[in-house]
Formats: structure tokens, sequence, C-alpha cells
């Protein structure tokens, strides 16, 4: 991974459609024309409310039929897809244009890209209320909290992941369709969106391509396992791994099971997206598909530079920070609040959980734009929330405290916050990984940048070597437990983790991630009316969460399992290397007993899917936000989606199942004016 303090210089951005900000003039006219009725019927700070004559051009100007907030994995491909059905689409980002940076393109780099400053967005969370228990993460921050690494650019946190490609349980779908009635929801035809997405490239000619899809906008690959099985220490992992999920009775083979590499590579080339009936409930090892293309970074940004150079009717605005919807004053169907437009300020380092804004004071230019259809907010798990309320949708308590006049009392926004489980169980060897050997993490010479460059080498991967799917209990319907192990030291986001993963070449993480956690009782606030401030965000981890039915207990007991299991492969791990045992070092000697462990969880898990504060549910629940067709309650003309919409969690990584949603969502929208997508 690269340090982003010597990183590469930020080279040009990529041509993009952006539109300058409108003069004061155009803005007043604008706002007037429109009839725009600002939040708790305010005028929109330095602008008149009276209604002024606008000519035709001036308001094409500014008029679009969509206006999409956010261009990650929500947002982006929606906006694309309305764009690509030919209507004139406006995508607002807050950040700008990173995509030309090594740590960008780099997958092998997705680390080192969550601490460029000119990318990162740096949100310190609070796990617990109880601020001794919050203490008692070694990851914490005083005074801040744990670090939580959003990003601030085109593409969203689609430009920093892990790039893990990985389908949800059939189960996450029909959860949404029982819960709403809405059978479109189901996950027979939920798959399908699966296939708009993927354009796979690791499935060769007698693989079951079932479910699969070949001609979406993100490429899909899987990282080439002989090269790390060229490794000796990663050989015995991976053998190590694979002797978990046989029958004991032949463990003491070690020198005849798994020997040849092809035999072990036909178990890790299992497809995990396999449209096969079945694939839910299986266990074992599983290779990792990945978002890239060529061994470079594919995502949402490309999706969106591929519109726009296509000349769809699609507008790209970056540094245009969003701070509220704006009303007709003419209410909508049924005394629905109208959505028109929104509000944001035109300049870039706006928001305060980006490292290079100003600690305090205003900034940025108001400017109005206006949705002759609908607006979408796609913010994310924190920002949709924050910005509903800025705009008057909210608890009306929590609002009227923040001297908010509500608008439409949902008191469902803000709340359900969830997430994973994960934590690290680190091991270290007595000698470097040879398949690291000559690698710099993008520090001149790094022999390895230089083989990525030539399309080969450790780079053109995330850096897992496995994944391991399995059941915590035989009480789960679905595997709830994905672990999967990369060479280097990670137990968590910290400032400066990216650097301290690398600092050596000797250790191995074996990362537990548990999905479909019960935990729903996590909450957004905002902190003031500011919308350049960070909410308030508490997940209230474990018991000070939801207890109903024991769920925080039974949270809690399968990542302990999870720490067992990888105990045992590395136990296996330790007879395999005769000269170079690996030693734990995280959690250690100290976590011994079942107590100790789940201690040690307590302590130090993390997460970083957060979702579900903007839940989807069926019209008798008072604290569902949206219908099933994403719009907003109360409200007309004003949709949501992004990782908020969930009811529930939906297992194992977050990113698919927004693509999913999106995709939907699309196919939604169109529907409702009487279309169907064109390409």
């Amino acid at each position: 991974m690269a340090d982003p303090k010597n990183g590469t210089p930020r080279p040009q951005s990529a041509p993009a459609v952006i539109q300058p900000a409108l003069h004061r003039r155009v803005l007043l006219k604008l706002f007037g024309a429109a009839g725009l009725g600002a939040v708790a019927n305010q005028a929109l700070p330095g602008c008149e409310s009276s209604e002024t004559g606008t000519s035709e051009g001036e308001l094409k100007e500014e008029i679009f039929e969509y206006i999409v907030v956010g261009s990650g994995a929500g947002g982006g491909p929606l906006a694309c897809n309305l764009a690509r059905n030919g209507h004139k689409v406006l995508l607002l980002e807050a950040g700008d244009d990173q995509g030309a940076r090594i740590e960008y393109q780099v997958p092998a780099f997705h680390g080192a890209s969550t601490e460029v400053d000119a990318m990162r967005w740096d949100f310190f969370v609070q796990h617990y209320d109880d601020a001794n228990q919050q203490k008692k993460d070694t990851k914490a921050v005083p005074g801040k909290g744990v670090l939580y690494p959003r990003a601030g650019t085109v593409g969203g946190c689609t430009a920093h992941n892990a790039m893990i490609t990985v389908l949800p349980h059939d189960s996450d779908w029909n959860h949404i369709a029982q819960l709403t009635g809405d059978n479109s929801w189901s996950a027979p035809n939920m798959r399908k969106y699966w296939q708009f997405v993927e354009k796979n490239q690791y499935l060769g000619n007698g693989d079951d391509k079932t479910g699969h899809g070949f001609n979406g906008w993100l490429n899909t690959e899987r990282a080439d396992a002989t090269l790390g099985l060229k490794d000796l220490k990663v050989l015995s992992i991976v053998k190590s791994a694979a002797l978990e999920f046989v029958d004991s009775a032949k463990k003491g083979f070690f020198g005849s099971l798994f020997a040849d590499v092809r035999e072990l590579m036909a178990v890790l080339n299992r497809d995990f997206n396999s449209g096969a009936p079945g694939r839910d409930q299986t266990e074992g090892l599983v290779s990792i598909p990945l978002a890239t293309n060529q061994g470079k970074r594919r995502g949402v940004r490309e999706f969106i530079f591929e519109t726009v150079a296509a000349k769809k009717p699609l507008t790209l605005r970056t540094k245009a920070l969003v701070t509220r919807v704006l009303y007709d004053t003419k209410p909508g169907p049924n005394g629905s609040k109208k959505v028109v437009g929104v509000e944001y300020l035109d300049g870039g380092h706006l928001y305060r959980a980006d490292p290079l804004a100003p600690k305090s004071g205003a900034g940025g230019k108001p400017v109005v734009v206006k949705a002759s259809r609908e607006v979408i907010l796609a913010g994310g798990a924190f920002n949709t929330p924050q910005l509903l309320m800025l705009s008057g949708i909210g608890a009306k308590a929590d609002l009227q405290a923040m001297g908010i006049a509500p608008v439409v009392d949902l008191p469902g926004v803000g709340k359900n916050l969830q997430d994973r489980y994960e934590v690290g169980v680190i091991t270290k060897f007595g000698s470097d990984f040879s398949i690291l050997g000559k690698c710099n993490f993008g520090k001149a010479p790094d022999p390895c940048l230089d083989q990525w460059k030539q399309g080969q080498g450790p780079y053109e991967s995330n850096g897992a070597v496995l994944g391991i799917v399995k059941r915590s209990s035989a009480q789960q319907p679905d595997p709830d437990l994905f672990i999967f192990g990369v060479p280097g030291f990670f137990k968590g986001y910290e400032p400066g983790y990216s650097r301290k993963a690398t600092a050596d070449k000797r250790h191995f993480t074996w990362l537990v991630l548990k999905a479909h956690t019960g935990n729903k009782g996590g909450v957004v606030k905002i902190k003031s009316k500011d919308p350049r401030d960070v909410p308030d965000i508490r997940f209230r981890y474990f018991h000070e969460g939801t207890t109903a039915n024991g769920e925080h207990q039974k949270d809690l007991d399968a990542v302990v399992e999870g720490v067992n299991l990888i105990r045992e492969i590395n136990k296996t791990t330790d007879t395999l290397n005769l000269f170079d045992k690996p030693v734990e070092v995280v959690p250690g000697a100290g976590a011994a007993s079942r107590q100790q462990i789940g201690d040690f969880v307590k302590n130090e898990a993390w997460g970083h899917h957060a979702s579900c504060t903007c839940r989807i549910g069926p019209a008798n629940d008072p604290m569902a936000v949206l219908d099933s067709r994403f719009k907003v309650r109360g409200t007309t003309g004003l949709r949501v989606v992004d990782a908020s919409v969930f009811p529930r969690i939906p297992g194992f990584f977050i990113v698919v199942p927004v693509y999913m949603v999106s995709e939907k969502a699309t196919d939604v929208l169109l529907e409702d004016i009487g279309e169907k997508r064109k390409v």
C-alpha cells in the first residue's frame, strides 16, 4: 500500500461534464420562478423569495428531469442508467475525481486509498455510549472515537473499498418481499439485477454460468491463486484452512492430502456467486471475486465517465455539497410535501469529515437546481439521513431540538443503524512472505509496482489469499461467518493503519466477519443545522444494542466461534511449518478462555458496512422511512437509493446488494413514467 502522504502527485482528472455555479442573479430568478419553498418556509440564505420573470434559456441551464445526490454504489449506476434511457440527469458529488491516482487504480493499495487526504472523509464513530467501555478499544482516538473511513470522491466508497464482489443470500431479498408484500423484491426477480451489473471474466468453458451476467458495467475477476501458492507460507495456510473442512480421520495425511496444487486449486476455484441451487447453504473454501478489469480497479467511477463520454444526457457536477432538498409551495397528492429541487454549496472540501476542510467558518456559494421529475438521495447510511433531517424530515422532537422546523415527521430517519462485526486474528512468522519479497508498497523503487504496470504480480489483487464461508452454529439457516486471510497487520481502522499494515512482510491477518447481525440499536443524529458538520454516529454494540431474544449474545458467540476456528487453522499451520512457526500476536495469549475471547471481541470489533438508517417497510410501520418503491413517506418526488434502504443488513458484503438496489430503482423509476430500459 502506498504511503498516502508520499504517494504519487495528484494528476489531472478525467474529462467530465461539469457545470459552473450560476451567478446570483440567475439563482434569484430560478428560485422565484420555480415557486420553491425552502425548509420551514424560510427564504434561501442570500436569496429573495418573491417571484420574478426568468427566460426559458436561463431555466434550461439549471433544470433537469432527475437530480441524484451522491455518486457511489447507489446513486452512480442509477444516474447512468436513467441517462442511458434518454433522461436529463444531474449527478451531484461533494468530492472531486481522483481516479487517476495510483492509490485508486492499484487493487493492493486499497487501504492506502482510504488515507489519501484528497479523497477521504474521516468519520469518527462511537461503538458504545459508555465512555469507559469505548476507551477499551485500542483503536479509539481520545476525544473523537473510532475511525470509520468513507470516501469523498467520484464513485463514493467504491473508490476505496477492497473490491470484494459477493452476492447476498436469497433470504435477504425474500425478507423484504415478505415484509412489504411487494413480490418484486423476491430473490428470483432480484437475481436479474446482478446480471445487469456483472461483466464476468473468470468463468470459462465448462463452468456453470447460471445466474451470472456477461454484458454489465462491472467487470469481475478472480485473483491468480497460483501466484500466492508459490509462497510456501501461503501454501501452508491454505492447506491448513482446507483441512478444517475434510473428515478428521484424513487430517493426518499432510503429505498426500492436497499435495497436488491443481487439486487444491479445484477447491479454491469454487464459484462463490453461483446461481446454482444450494449456493447459499454451502460452507467451505472459496476464492473471492473482485471488481477489477485486467488487474485494475473497476467501479462506478468508470461507468459514470463512460456514460458521459457516450454523450448521454448526464451532467456530473463535483465539489457540490448538497445542504437540503427544496419544496414547492403547493402541496403534492394527499397533502404530501412536493420536492422540486435541492440546494448545494459550490466549493471543494467543505464537509468537515474531509481532512482538508476548514475547521470552522462558512464556505461555498449556494446554488439551487430544479428537478422536473424527482430527486434521489444516495449519500449513504450517514449522509442521507443527515440530509433528510436538515430538510425537515425526521423525528419531530429531534428536529426541533436542533432548531429545524419539522416538515414531515418520520421518526425512523437515522434510526436502525446496522453493521457487521469484524475482528482480526494476527500471527507473525520469523521471515518474510516470499510473494512480498520485492514489494515496497508504492515507495520507489517498487518492482511489484513495475510488475503491475506490465499486467502481472501481487498488486493485481486486494491481497486476500482465500475466503471461508461457515455457520457459527447449527441454528443458522445460512452461513453467517465470512473469514478471509491477508498478508499484513490489520486489527481495524485507526489513523495510519494502512502504513502499519505493511510495515513488515511477516504478519498474516485472518479476518472474521459476522454477517446477519441482530443489532438494530444504532443511530445517526445531526449535531447542528450546519450541513458541513459531521453527525453523531453511535452503533451501540452488543449489550447496548438489540438485546431482545438474546441477539447481542448470539452475535458475540458467533464472532468467538470464528476466532476459535482461526486458531484451529493456525495450529495446523504451525504443524506444517517446521522451521518458521507463526506466533499469534493479536489477540494473543491474554485471550485464552472463551470469556477472554469475548472480551477481546467486545473491545476491539469494528465494522465498515453501515446501513439501514432509512429503512423500507410496510405502511403500518411507524419507523419505516420508505415504501417498497424507495419513496420517502409523506413526500412526492423524493426517493432514497443507497445502503440506508435495507430493513436489515444483508450478508456478506454491502456493495453488491446496493448495486442491485440501484438497478431495481432504475426499473421502478422508469415504470412510474411508463417506460422500460432501452439498453
